[in-house]
């Protein structure tokens, strides 16, 4: 079976990383094991692979912003447009779903409703009813961080799932390519980290930082979305070798 490959966007916070990187929390909380998996650091320059040769491709958070357009990410985000057209399996988380976003025509931006942080309700839309990744789940938790936001998915593109916050916390565009803005890969003690990180940030802005820590809770079947995105990327795979 081809290994999955993970573009490494960003780091996690320096008093996390004794945890390892992005790609290594997305791929424990994926269920993958470290033969399956492929890291490209795009973040420092390296050069893209061919997706053709992975089952799928996963894409990390970052402390960047989509609207700076750095060329590395630009680089990414025309990769992901080609990889995208070609049936390419991808699944970006945060940043990557911003990416991803961008990449097909939507419009990322700060979002208009501010900082969202914590482990937050999210609600499946009704077209999410037949989806392979979030059919059956109805309203779930998520570990979620972020200023920025799809403020209008790609074109053609069907939202999943929303929050008090984020009127689009996940998107599917064609049959394979997805966008969730919540982390599935998060655990409680992550989440924690960051709302630590960011208390002077909530302070400033109206929010309580000891009240969102005590919300935090594990949050099961946001990390069962990513599972399900592996499931449906091997059993493509599958289909089309085949073929």
């Amino acid at each position: 079976m081809k290994p999955f490959l993970i573009l490494e966007t960003g780091r996690p916070l320096p008093q996390l990383r004794r945890h390892g990187g992005f790609g290594h929390w997305i791929r424990v909380a994926a269920g993958l094991h470290a033969r399956d998996v492929r890291h490209c650091h795009v973040l420092d320059g390296e050069a893209l692979p061919d997706a053709a040769d992975y089952a799928g491709v996963l894409v990390t958070g970052s402390g960047a912003m989509v609207t700076e357009r750095l060329d590395w990410s630009e680089r990414t985000a025309d990769w992901l447009r080609d990889a995208a057209h070609a049936g390419q399996p991808l699944f970006g988380i945060c940043y990557g779903h911003q990416l991803i976003a961008h990449a097909l025509g939507g419009t990322v931006d700060y979002n208009p409703r501010g900082r969202e942080m914590g482990t937050v309700p999210v609600a499946a839309a009704p077209t999410a009813a037949d989806d392979p990744l979030f059919a059956g789940l109805g309203a779930f938790d998520a570990q979620t961080t972020h200023l920025q936001t799809v403020t209008a998915p790609p074109p053609g593109a069907a939202v999943l799932a929303r929050s008090e916050r984020d009127d689009c916390q996940a998107f599917r565009w064609g049959e394979a390519a997805w966008g969730v803005q919540f982390h599935p890969e998060f655990s409680t003690h992550m989440m924690r980290g960051y709302i630590q990180a960011r208390a002077d940030a909530l302070a400033a802005e109206g929010s309580c930082h000891r009240q969102l820590l005590a919300e935090v809770k594990p949050a099961p079947l946001a990390r069962r979305v990513l599972r399900r995105f592996i499931h449906v990327a091997h059993a493509r795979a599958r289909s089309r070798k085949s073929a």
